[in-house]
């Protein structure tokens, strides 16, 4: 029996129906282009959210963490409402109201997480535990949904219950993720495709790296920022920014009264057509061209969309300067993680000098870890 199976019946007293696991992801490419009905292109980390569930038919909702410190939170199906101030608990709570609210009747169950996905990264980790739960609960009912739709499912809890105005990238990454590839995703029509993405065999690590930094100018930052594209959207006289093409880009920021936006809708546009520039390389096999695409994103990330912060940026300027491919931030920014295409012999030359820049500015010390493209939302046993 797994630990986080004996811990559930440490906790509840009998034997969990089963455990699943969802991972936390990292995106290579395509940020803050997902609720524009843009591309994105992420990959699924090995760190993830475990659940033990067992169902109850008592219209009770027992949730516990393993990594928060605090007794079960017990709530009523019945009763769930959006917005309700239950902290973490609110994200697999969301799930069970999203689902009852879809129609599938969930009368209760018993959940005991754990997770190794770092929070406060900007690595998905509210969106592992969405999917997780989901996953579980969708195999113990026996519900027909697809893990693209049980994606859907996570991100409205996420959007309505908890009140956070993600795309569905997160969720879908999670959910749909494939081995050693990453996920090319239309967000319009939801279509994936995966992408062979064994860097190792051309030489090659992603290192994520964790600044340990979150800024207080992220609290509702990212909202502000989907209203203001969608703002230049209306302006522009098109639906989603999707619709813009990047030769129109040039008139279209012309016709918009606000620098802000005109800068947010020029991130958006360039950074859907990165993401078809790094998909051609890599079907190329010119996985090492990926590297100067990474950094000329983090830079739109920088100037345009205004979501990076010192200590993201002070990642990218030293990896590059100590011999990385390219890097960027990645997540919603403000802080959270980078990542860094580096040759394999350089690993330990970037890491020792990302090490000794933050170091030298007096910062907690960076994590570091390396991106296996790992395998989607599973049933353990």
């Amino acid at each position: 029996m797994s630990e986080v199976a004996l811990a559930f019946r440490e906790l509840y007293g009998y034997e969990p129906d089963g455990v699943w696991a969802a991972p936390g992801r990292v995106n290579l490419i395509g940020e803050y282009t997902d609720f524009n009905e843009g591309f994105v292109m992420p990959l699924a980390l090995p760190h993830t959210a475990v659940a033990a569930v067992a169902l109850r038919s008592d219209g009770v909702l027992r949730l516990h963490s393993a990594d928060i410190e605090g007794p079960v939170v017990e709530l009523r199906t019945d009763e769930l409402e959006p917005r309700s101030g239950a902290g973490w608990a609110a994200y697999p709570a969301g799930v069970v109201w999203a689902l009852r609210e879809a129609g599938h009747d969930v009368k209760g169950a018993d959940v005991h997480l754990t997770s190794t996905v770092p929070t406060g990264a900007g690595l998905s980790s509210s969106a592992a535990l969405e999917v997780v739960t989901a996953l579980a609960l969708r195999d113990l009912l026996e519900l027909p949904l697809s893990m693209a739709e049980l994606a859907s499912l996570a991100q409205r809890a996420e959007n309505a219950f908890v009140g956070v105005p993600c795309g569905i990238m997160d969720q879908t990454a999670s959910a749909c993720c494939a081995e050693g590839h990453v996920l090319h995703l239309d967000a319009r029509d939801l279509t994936r495709r995966q992408i062979p993405f064994d860097l190792p065999a051309h030489g090659l690590r992603l290192l994520v790296v964790d600044t340990r930094v979150q800024h207080a100018l992220g609290d509702g930052a990212y909202a502000e920022r989907r209203a203001g594209c969608e703002r230049g959207a209306r302006e522009l006289g098109v639906r989603t920014l999707r619709e813009l093409s990047s030769a129109r880009l040039p008139d279209a920021l012309r016709e918009l009264s606000s620098p802000t936006v005109r800068g947010y809708v020029r991130h958006v546009v360039s950074d859907n057509e990165r993401v078809a520039r790094v998909a051609g390389l890599l079907a190329a096999g010119d996985v090492r061209g990926v590297g100067p695409v990474l950094t000329e994103g983090h830079a739109s990330l920088r100037d345009d969309l205004r979501v990076s912060c010192a200590e993201l940026d002070l990642v990218v300027g030293t990896a590059v300067g100590a011999g990385a491919l390219g890097a960027r931030m990645t997540g919603g920014g403000f802080g959270g993680s980078a990542i860094v295409l580096v040759e394999t012999a350089g690993v330990q030359r970037v890491s020792a000098a990302l090490n000794s820049a933050f170091a030298s500015a007096s910062l907690t010390p960076p994590r570091l870890f390396e991106a296996t493209p790992s395998r989607g939302a599973h049933q353990l046993l």
